[in-house]
């Protein structure tokens, strides 16, 4: 065989064997990358994990709901609702004053809430219904607070307050179930009707199909806001039950 010859056959069988080795690293190289059937597992568990528990908690209402939690003071368990007296028609200025010294003098953390009780109220006058706002006890103010010797004199010290509601020389807290009862009675969706008559008066009935009707008031239901009229019909009197707001006294 030829010099020539034998030189091409020697490079022919090196270029088959690079090429074989080249295909058989890739290969290999190709096994190590593939994930393996037990750290598959491992990084699926850690994944679904992770969405399910950001699913669970949007972020926005994780924020929200840390702030609300640094917002909100802490309530002291010697908490409890105590009335001070104040004078009829100034509630509300007391109100105004008392805060104003809650948040001056730093006592967010022991004074809490204070509450004018008040309800709307509709009346008829001059033949139109109006609604206004009424205090359910005049004079009167709530006050949520842990009583100590600090708070006692914030609250006491409030220009407009006279003096706590107390049983001797020591303020009386308000039982739970009485705040509750005041409470929801402020909260009531519908107005209270104010009544400026009652039985035996002589009302006037201004609305209905009794419209214009002289009458005397027999009867008055406050729990149905209705009242029961005696009218003179036919010569003789005919009881007629109306609507509070149906009515006015004469």
């Amino acid at each position: 065989m030829s010099p020539v010859w034998r030189l091409f056959i020697l490079s022919s069988v090196n270029d088959a064997t690079s090429v074989w080795m080249t295909m058989a690293e890739e290969q290999e190289l190709a096994e190590d990358m593939e994930p393996t059937e037990e750290s598959a597992g491992e990084g699926t568990d850690v994944s679904l994990d992770e969405t399910a528990a950001a699913a669970e908690v949007p972020a926005g209402e994780a924020v929200a709901g840390e702030a609300a939690a640094k917002e909100a003071p802490a309530r002291h368990p010697d908490t409890a609702w105590y009335v001070i007296h104040s004078y009829s028609g100034y509630e509300n200025k007391v109100k105004k004053n008392l805060e104003h010294r809650i948040e001056s003098m730093g006592m967010q953390d022991q004074i809490f809430q204070v509450v004018v009780p008040t309800e709307e109220e509709v009346e008829l006058r001059d033949g139109q219904r109006r609604t206004t706002e009424r205090r359910v006890f005049p004079g009167y103010i709530l006050v949520e607070m842990v009583m100590n010797d600090d708070t006692w004199y914030v609250v006491r010290n409030t220009p407009g307050v006279t003096d706590f509601v107390r049983s001797g020389a020591k303020p009386i807290p308000l039982r739970q179930e009485e705040v509750d009862k005041i409470l929801k009675r402020m909260e009531a969706e519908a107005p209270k009707i104010k009544v400026s008559f009652r039985e035996g008066q002589k009302v006037r009935i201004v609305e209905g199909p009794f419209e214009d009707f002289m009458g005397t008031v027999d009867a008055i239901d406050t729990d149905r806001a209705r009242v029961r009229v005696l009218v003179s019909m036919f010569g003789r009197e005919t009881p007629v039950e109306v609507d509070f707001l149906q009515v006015e006294r004469v």
